[in-house]
């Protein structure tokens, strides 16, 4: 069976959004429990890795053989280094670290406004920069309907920040995870990326620097770290839905979204995510 591509725009959409919502309440309910969130981060690489790393390599083979230079990161990633650079470094590096810590600090229906909620501003501002598309007359009063809501959500958390409370400091990194992964969204649109490649490449940028860098120091006792005391059943599911989930499945079909949809609409789709994320939490 072919499926037409709004077919499969909007299978994808579906898709996205459930592993996203899923995704906030886990990563949260995830925060009061044995792992630390670059334990957490470490895993969704690791378990991200494990499939896509051989995929590329497989992907690969054909113009390996054939003698012709593809690929960079010694053959990891299917895209050339600079555009694996950019979007590993802010798709998957620091949105990983940003979002995970961000969990320990905010409870979901802050993760659920201030992330995936805030994307369509951040996603207009850099699809107008980088894209230079304009804005129009309704988009920007919706727009500011969001920079209101994100007020409204994270407005408490900073009064409250004078009498020692900590919660925007995860409010603050949710906002910046999502500036991030907006980044990346237009990325990928303006080079006309693969929906497969895109995801191997930012998964092969994070498996050469942040697992090597994370394992050694952790090792060494140089940062806290409870992989090596948590039950064996946790790090199994997370690197599961974290990595697997998380990355490769919801990875795949969010790109596939940006192609059919374009970044902007994509990320204006998702908005469905903070009520559904909290009504879940």
């Amino acid at each position: 069976m072919k499926f037409s591509p709004r077919t499969i725009g909007l299978l994808a959409a579906l898709v996205t959004i459930l592993i996203w919502t899923s995704f906030i309440v886990i990563a949260r309910a995830s925060a009061s429990h044995n792992l630390l969130p670059l334990d957490i981060a470490f895993l969704r690489i690791l378990g991200a890795g494990s499939v896509l790393l051989p995929w590329a390599w497989w992907l690969m083979r054909p113009q390996r053989r054939a003698g012709k230079k593809v690929g960079s990161l010694l053959g990891l990633s299917p895209l050339p280094l600079r555009i694996t650079l950019l979007g590993g470094f802010f798709g998957s590096f620091i949105f990983s670290m940003l979002s995970y810590s961000a969990f320990f600090f905010a409870p979901a229906a802050h993760a659920s406004v201030l992330m995936p909620g805030s994307l369509p501003l951040w996603t207009t501002l850099m699809a107008w920069f980088m894209l230079g598309q304009s804005i129009s007359k309704v988009r920007a009063i919706g727009l500011a309907c969001i920079v209101l809501g994100d007020l409204l959500v994270g407005g408490s958390s900073l009064l409250k920040a004078f009498d020692g409370g900590e919660v925007w400091k995860g409010d603050l990194m949710f906002m910046c995870a999502a500036s991030c992964w907006s980044f990346y969204t237009v990325l990928v649109r303006r080079e006309g990326l693969d929906a497969v490649r895109a995801t191997m490449a930012v998964t092969a940028f994070s498996s050469v620097t942040f697992l090597p860098l994370y394992a050694i120091l952790a090792w060494l006792g140089l940062i806290p770290s409870h992989l090596g005391t948590a039950p064996w059943q946790e790090l199994v599911f997370q690197a599961l839905f974290q990595g697997i989930g998380s990355v490769v499945i919801s990875g795949i079909t969010f790109n596939m979204m940006v192609r059919h949809y374009g970044p902007v609409r994509s990320t204006m789709m998702t908005a469905v995510v903070p009520a559904l994320s909290a009504i879940s939490a």
